[in-house]
């Protein structure tokens, strides 16, 4: 994160993506507590130190990704003692627990342990009041811009959370998503590039100000030409 600060200087946005899961050995985005559930306070005090040591690295955004209760709070708090007032945190503020994650969890590797998953702390899909809820809390406890993940598949969450806040709207076009698109494309049944520019336009519609997605090289050259 250092290296790459010194590389861009001021040119990009420097975001480093807090969590945990890449760097336990059970795969789930805290620590977990005597009896194998996750302990939110307890994970509460490491994702603090991990925004403070990114801070100092050089990110200008820290997005905690873990879906935590109390998260946003813990980490501005955290920032704002260490002189880090001006670091901006991207909640994900209403992650789903989705199946269209399933090519990035491959790709890092990470697998929960005994077979578990993460519905305990991430969204419910079909429940649109809660995760609504989850970024008005997000907001007033300090977040500068919110996310939802996945994308596509919660156009609806996303229209109404840019009518519910001011602030700055992200959306994440996930591996899920992109994956298909590369699939069907490989395959001769749609073409890759206008697919891809629908599913961001879709997005971009429905309301987001920013959005990730593992197409952003390849449509910039579109985009481009």
């Amino acid at each position: 994160l250092r290296d790459l600060r010194d590389d861009v200087g001021d040119d990009l946005v420097v975001m480093a993506d807090l969590c945990l899961d890449e760097y336990t050995d059970h795969g789930h985005c805290g620590l977990l507590d005597g009896h194998g559930g996750v302990d939110n306070d307890a994970t509460l005090e490491r994702y603090a130190e991990v925004a403070v040591a990114q801070a100092a690295a050089g990110a200008a955004v820290v997005a905690p990704s873990g879906m935590m209760d109390g998260q946003v709070v813990a980490i501005r708090d955290a920032l704002d003692e260490d002189g880090f007032d001006e670091v901006a945190i991207l909640a994900y503020a209403a992650k789903y627990a989705s199946a269209l994650y399933g090519p990035f969890r491959d790709a890092v590797d990470v697998e929960i342990a005994d077979g578990g998953d993460r519905r305990a702390y991430q969204q419910d899909p079909p429940n649109a009041r809660e995760a609504l809820e989850e970024i008005r809390l997000d907001v007033s406890e300090g977040a500068d811009m919110v996310m939802v993940k996945p994308a596509l598949a919660y156009l609806d969450i996303l229209a109404r959370a840019r009518a519910e806040v001011d602030v700055p709207l992200a959306a994440y076009h996930v591996s899920g998503e992109y994956s298909m698109i590369k699939a069907a494309a490989e395959r001769g049944w749609i073409d890759g590039d206008a697919v891809a520019l629908e599913h961001l336009t879709a997005i971009k519609r429905a309301g987001a100000d920013v959005i990730l997605t593992y197409l952003a090289a390849e449509v910039a050259e579109v985009l481009a030409r």
